[in-house]
């Protein structure tokens, strides 16, 4: 089901249509939820310039598949909410700066993904005009079938909730057919993978086995929210070159999280 769109007097169509669906894409719109980290590359803080031409090489691959792609991305490279929170500071105060971080990077990534010529949106949960269009769900769904890709920062616009719960608020709201969490490892393990050689993947799960195990990948409140509205979860490791591709061909990389 796709929800209805308005046009806008402030929007124009492209130049170039979008292009048409491949005929062998399983998911056709979908939220990539990216973390900051995704953006730094090999280091710990900051963007890293290789690393943001990749992704958005990678993005621009299959977005020339004809699939509807939004994007929430993290700051967890520039600042994490709860870090700042750990220290002694305000939660929410925490969390507002890390929302701005959001934007910093949903900002690299739409210069580099028009670099790459792909047209992009970036819509902020927290009103900054001077940079982003406001958070607008119709607009949102307009852009994505116009073709551009959609990003969206600022997480859900309040405090105490992360970004991937944002990822699935808004993967809901735009009706997507699946929410990919792009990770630094392969999929969902039974152990940490960094520290234990034998760790074992899984390559499905349920939402109540990733909610009774506690497994770190995303928050509870996201995936509850996803079971809730029988959403699938695919967790897949974003730089193995391809990986996006194979993932909305249906391909069984990483794990998939559902009922």
């Amino acid at each position: 089901m796709r929800i209805p769109a308005v046009s806008s007097e402030d929007e124009t169509d492209l130049t170039v249509p979008p292009p048409d669906p491949h005929p062998r894409l399983r998911y056709k719109r979908i939220i990539l939820k990216l973390s900051g980290e995704a953006l730094c590359g090999d280091g710990n803080f900051g963007i890293n310039v290789d690393a943001l031409r990749s992704t958005a090489s990678e993005l621009a691959e299959v977005h020339s598949l004809g699939v509807q792609i939004g994007i929430v991305v993290g700051g967890g490279n520039i600042f994490r909410g709860l870090k700042g929170a750990s220290v002694g500071m305000d939660r929410a105060q925490s969390d507002y700066m890390g929302m701005l971080a959001t934007v910093m990077n949903a900002l690299a990534l739409q210069d580099a993904l028009e670099r790459a010529e792909v047209p992009t949106r970036v819509q902020t949960a927290i009103e900054i005009r001077q940079v982003a269009e406001p958070y607008i769900r119709r607009r949102a769904v307009r852009h994505l079938e116009k073709g551009r890709v959609v990003i969206f920062a600022g997480g859900t616009g309040n405090p105490y909730f992360s970004t991937d719960t944002a990822a699935a608020l808004r993967a809901m709201e735009i009706h997507a057919d699946a929410l990919f969490k792009a990770t630094k490892v392969e999929g969902i393990y039974d152990r940490d993978p960094v520290r234990f050689s034998d760790a074992s993947m899984f390559t499905k799960m349920t939402f109540d086995r990733f909610l009774a195990d506690r497994i770190g990948v995303m928050d509870s409140t996201a995936v509850t929210l996803c079971r809730d509205n029988q959403l699938a979860i695919r967790v897949f490791k974003l730089m193995t070159k391809g990986n996006i591709k194979r993932v909305v061909f249906g391909e069984p990389i990483g794990t998939i999280v559902t009922d």
